[in-house]
Formats: C-alpha cells, sequence, structure tokens
C-alpha cells in the first residue's frame, strides 16, 4: 500500500524521524526494508538517514501483509456497517467471541473477517482488531485492515481519542444513581482464571454512567468507558450492587435473558487518512430491545 507526503516545515529533519511522526513503527520501517517496501523522496529510492527539506515529496510503499496459517478462514455473513481500505467496522452479535481462544478455537469473528478477506482477495489478509467485545457482547467492532492503520489507532487508543460507549440493562440497587462516575481498581480474581473483581492492588478503572429509563427491577444505562479493564463494566456494576441481566459470571440473572445485556452502540475516532472525524452508532439488538417494551 502506498502513502504520500509532502514536507512542509523550514527546518530540516531526519527521513526517520518524520516517519516516526507519521506512525511508522521500528519495526514497519524495518518490514519495508526487508520485506519489499519502497522508501523514496522526490522519485529517488532514499534510506531514512536521508534528511529533508521544505516541500520534499516522500513516498512509502508497505508490503502487503500474507495471512497467518494457524488461524482457519470461515464464512459467515457479516454485518458492515462502514468499510473503505484502511478500515473495517460491524455490528458484531451476541454468542461469538472476537479472536481464537482455547475455549472458543474457532467460530469467532476473527476467523469471520479472515474468510471475508480471502474472498474480497485483498492484498493485506492479516486480522488487526482494535476494538474488541467479549463473547457474550453485541455492537460495534473496530478492525484495522493493515498494520499502519492498526498501529495508528492503537495510538488514538492510549490517548484516550477513541471513545466507545455502550448501553447495558442492569438490576435496581439503592447504589445506582441517575447519573454516576465509577472509579475502582479492578484485578484478577486469585480463584478464578477468568473473573476479575474490584481490588486494591488492581488497576485503576474509571466508568461514566447516566440512567436512560428506569423500570421497577431493572435500568437501561448509557455508559461510556474511560479505561480499558477486562470485564470492566461488568465488574464495575456488579460492584455497585446492580449487575448486569444475563451476566451470570459477576451475579447476573438470566430470567429475562440469556446473556448479559450489554451492546456497544457508539464509536468516535479521528481518521488518520481521510483526516476527519467519523461517528458510528447503532440501535439496541432485539433481545435487549425486548426488554424494553
Amino acid at each position: 500500500m502506498k502513502f504520500e507526503w509532502t514536507y512542509q516545515a523550514d527546518s530540516p529533519i531526519s527521513l526517520k524521524k518524520f516517519l516516526r511522526e507519521k506512525g511508522l513503527s521500528k519495526a514497519l520501517l524495518a518490514k519495508i526494508k526487508f520485506q519489499g517496501g519502497k522508501l523514496t523522496v522526490n522519485q529517488r529510492i532514499e534510506t531514512v538517514r536521508f534528511s529533508l527539506k521544505k516541500n520534499d515529496q516522500v513516498m512509502v510503499i508497505i508490503p502487503d501483509e500474507l495471512p497467518h496459517e494457524t488461524m482457519a478462514a470461515e464464512h459467515s455473513l457479516l454485518d458492515i456497517i462502514y468499510e473503505d481500505d484502511h478500515f473495517l467496522i460491524i455490528n458484531k452479535p451476541a454468542g461469538f467471541a472476537s479472536i481464537p481462544s482455547q475455549y472458543h478455537p474457532t467460530q469467532t469473528m476473527a476467523n469471520f473477517v479472515k474468510g471475508y478477506y480471502q474472498q474480497k482477495a485483498y492484498p493485506d489478509q492479516v486480522i488487526h482488531i482494535v476494538t474488541r467485545l467479549d463473547r457474550e457482547t453485541s455492537g460495534i467492532m473496530l478492525f484495522a485492515k493493515h498494520g499502519y492503520a492498526h498501529a495508528l489507532l492503537d495510538r488514538a487508543l492510549r490517548e484516550g481519542l477513541v471513545t466507545k460507549k455502550y448501553q447495558a440493562i442492569v438490576a435496581n440497587s439503592n447504589q445506582l444513581l441517575d447519573q454516576g462516575e465509577i472509579v475502582a481498581p479492578i484485578g484478577r480474581n486469585s480463584n478464578s482464571l477468568i473473573e476479575r473483581q474490584v481490588i486494591d492492588s488492581g488497576k485503576y478503572a474509571h466508568t461514566s454512567y447516566q440512567r436512560l429509563v428506569k423500570y421497577s427491577n431493572y435500568s437501561l444505562l448509557a455508559i461510556q468507558l474511560h479505561t480499558g479493564r477486562t470485564h470492566q463494566i461488568r465488574v464495575h456494576f456488579n460492584y455497585l450492587g446492580a449487575p448486569l441481566l444475563g451476566d451470570d459470571l459477576y451475579g447476573g440473572s438470566k430470567a429475562l435473558i440469556g446473556r448479559q445485556a450489554l451492546h456497544c452502540c457508539s464509536l468516535s475516532f479521528y481518521h488518520p487518512f481521510l483526516e476527519m472525524q467519523m461517528d458510528f452508532k447503532i440501535d439496541l439488538p432485539a433481545d435487549m430491545k425486548s426488554l424494553m417494551n
């Protein structure tokens, strides 16, 4: 894939520093050098030690990414919200893991996206997941379609520039307010391989929420994460005595819904290649919407 820029500053800069500022990692620069990529300045091949001057034309060709043979390509109809040369955004149904694991080695969203890439014969075949969702969580998932796009969005995630919002249905409790902030550290539960808990030795975790609708026994909440700890929403609302409906791992009842009532309904990020803000919203899935009726 080819990318081009014009260096516009007055003071000289090394090509290496310029490319690092553009988000090309050391590993990606090595891949360009050793795996068939190309670096040119004013249509001449140069090394990263070259000194750029104002108005120099820089071109980078990043070699195609071959697929990982260890992950199977599987075919399923994807609910695609948006797609361009750099990103794929899908509406993930509940019941499918994001990536293969010991417990779910196949039939994951990564397997399905790999099958889709093969069907479309895309030049880059590596699966780059930017935003994961738990197996029983539905909603928006963001995939980068090449390593450079993944690196840029991963940096944006670390800098808090990617916003994900959720809706959840939780049991009512006296600690659940109409609007609130949950700031409580999350760490592993030493008695479980997968369960997390609020614990003093855990990592900082911050969740904001607002009650949208209150029913007799449960509430629909709008939720925004400020950190990305494993099971953060599920752990934080269990901590308030208001577990998600259907989330029996964290004390939720399955009487009304057979999976955790959690849905990623909104995603916002700055598109580094189109140079514009991207905002996506989707409705609640049918199983959660039925509880609102």
